[in-house]
């Protein structure tokens, strides 16, 4: 059996990318600049799950998205979390965070319903996103 995508990340985001290690991700809530690395490595719950080298490599490609978050988004604050209590699958979060966003300074998770991104919108932060992780990489 081949790498699968937790059905829930399909569902609640939308893949730009694709890295040496993990897939990309923009979750689908335009209240918050919210990326999401993904190791595409079958049955990884964890980071220590990895061998060294998919680890040093993880890093590596997080750093490029703070980086890209950082570039595109200005935040205060740059959130990165790898959680996995409700999809256990690794995967790192990184969000943008703002003094006026809805939920500062709380976790994002649960504070207001998420709201889906126009389609203009959608394909604009795909795209920029997609630049900047070409022009950075």
């Amino acid at each position: 059996m081949m790498f699968q995508l937790d059905p829930r990340l399909q569902q609640d985001c939308f893949v730009i990318a694709q890295l040496p290690l993990c897939s990309v991700l923009l979750m689908n809530d335009c209240h918050y600049p919210w990326t999401i690395l993904v190791p595409r490595v079958k049955g990884v719950r964890e980071i220590i799950d990895l061998d060294e080298s998919s680890q040093q490599r993880l890093w590596r490609e997080s750093a490029l998205l703070s980086r890209v978050m950082q570039s595109r988004y200005q935040p205060y604050k740059l959130n990165i979390a790898a959680l996995g209590n409700v999809v256990a699958q690794l995967h790192l979060h990184h969000i943008a965070r703002f003094e006026n966003d809805l939920a500062w300074p709380a976790p994002v998770w649960g504070k207001v319903p998420a709201t889906a991104y126009p389609p203009q919108r959608q394909d604009e932060e795909c795209f920029a996103l997609q630049q900047l992780i070409e022009e950075m990489s």
